[in-house]
């Protein structure tokens, strides 16, 4: 259960690297809201087919991703694609997807409701739909009557729910090779905190804890954390953190074998709620944090980056064509 849990955090950090729009349901299940990210990531496909992809490479398991207009949809598309697959249902489209599936295909139809279904020659949702609303109330009673007939419709106006504001945002990168160097260590370390630190900033918090994760060759784990004196949003401070509990485990890394670099910040507050104490007598770096924002806000993540990664084969941002 532990390493089901870890898995399940790894890949919900990769939901939330991908839209705050997110809304779990279950350990291994969640709805993404990609609405407003035509401009910055493109269309819904292709976003479905990147976080598989990121799924798969960072967290090593494969995921089923369902794409429709409204959260029930959404999930029927999914579950329609297990076990590895991508169903896109197309927007007009919805109601030729979904008629023609069983009747247990609609949210809340357990056995006893399909039995009930069944034995008035009910198979279908095509046919549900077929059936008035006050037929199916009296058939199924009022809230259950009133719940199919809408689904039956594809009419759910639910929008996603992200619950509580999250106590800690944090990234992660996995490899399937042994013995990353320090230089590669140092180049991913910087990777990671840059888009940690971007997040913050895009949602207006400051973290007062900097906690790295760190997984061996033997699977096994290695956590190490640290409390700022000021909390912050800046990347330098978090990256400078990072960096120092990396030297006191690098090691144990070292001879170990590294094959997984996350960083997470907790002590999450709003950056309105304190006064931000910054060095004045240089402040390029947070000079340099907001432009970076700026542009990847305007252009999308992969529009600017470190120079430090520019010759790494796994960096985020693309070299220029000459």
């Amino acid at each position: 259960m532990s390493a089901y849990s870890e898995a399940s955090a790894a890949v919900f950090e990769i939901f939330r690297d991908t839209t705050p729009e997110v809304e779990g349901l279950s350990i291994d299940e969640a709805f993404l809201d990609v609405t407003g990210l035509r401009r910055l990531r493109g269309g819904p496909i292709g976003i479905a087919e990147r976080l598989r992809a990121r799924v798969l490479d960072e967290v090593g398991l494969v995921i089923s991703v369902g794409v429709a207009s409204t959260k029930f949809l959404a999930k029927v598309a999914s579950g329609a694609s297990k076990p590895n697959g991508l169903l896109v249902v197309p927007v007009g489209g919805e109601l030729d997807f979904l008629h023609p599936l069983p009747v247990q295909s609609l949210w809340g139809v357990g056995a006893v409701t399909a039995q009930k279904l069944n034995e008035r020659g009910i198979f279908t949702v095509a046919e549900v739909a077929e059936l008035d609303e006050p037929a199916l109330v009296s058939m199924l009673g009022a809230g259950s009557g009133h719940h199919l007939h809408a689904l039956a419709h594809n009419r759910d106006p639910r929008r996603i729910d992200t619950g509580r504001r999250r106590r800690s945002i944090g990234s992660q990168r996995s490899f399937s090779r042994r013995g990353l160097d320090r230089q590669d260590c140092d180049a991913v370390l910087l990777e990671v905190v840059d888009g940690v630190s971007h997040r913050l900033r895009n949602a207006d918090r400051v973290a007062r804890t900097v906690v790295l994760r760190l997984r061996f060759g033997d699977f096994q784990s290695a956590t190490r954390s640290r409390t700022l004196a000021q909390a912050t949003s800046s990347t330098d401070p978090i990256l400078a953190t990072a960096r120092s509990l990396l030297d006191g485990v690098w090691a144990e890394a070292e001879r170990r074998g590294l094959t997984k670099i996350g960083i997470s910040v907790s002590g999450l507050t709003d950056d309105s709620s304190i006064q931000m104490a910054f060095d004045f007598d240089d402040r390029r770096p947070v000079e340099l944090d907001a432009a970076m924002d700026q542009i990847r806000d305007r252009f999308g993540k992969r529009s600017i980056g470190r120079t430090t990664l520019v010759h790494r084969a796994d960096r985020s941002v693309p070299l220029l064509p000459d």
